[in-house]
């Protein structure tokens, strides 16, 4: 069973850095895009950031410039570096991992709060 398990999650101050980790459990990290999602309380979860497996990355507008998606294929492991933050980035950021080459597989983690006060 892949366990996906997020950390790196906190409080910091509107400006301020925050770096999430993300580490799967599996011997085959290389065949899955790799995602950071978010979700505020009373709104839906959105995307944040996404990695391919050939690491390509793709980021939603309002994160365009601050946050960094990488992925280490060695430690199965994906980081969201996440710089001049907002009191709007405040949520529970998720990792997802996705079969590249079977999408209707995919595994999500429990979610790590980040908290930015103003």
């Amino acid at each position: 069973q892949v366990q996906v398990v997020e950390s790196g999650g906190g409080l910091v101050q509107a400006g301020g850095s925050l770096r999430l980790s993300c580490k799967v459990s599996t011997n085959i990290f290389s065949i899955f895009n790799m995602g950071w999602y978010r979700q505020a309380p009373g709104k839906q979860r959105e995307m944040v950031a996404l990695i391919l497996r050939g690491g390509g990355t793709d980021y939603t507008d309002s994160v365009k410039g601050r946050f960094t998606i990488s992925r280490d294929n060695a430690q199965n492991t994906v980081h969201l570096q996440m710089a001049s933050l907002k009191p709007e980035d405040t949520a529970v950021y998720y990792c997802n991992a996705q079969n590249a080459f079977n999408p209707r597989t995919e595994y999500w983690g429990q979610g790590t709060q980040v908290t930015v006060s103003s």
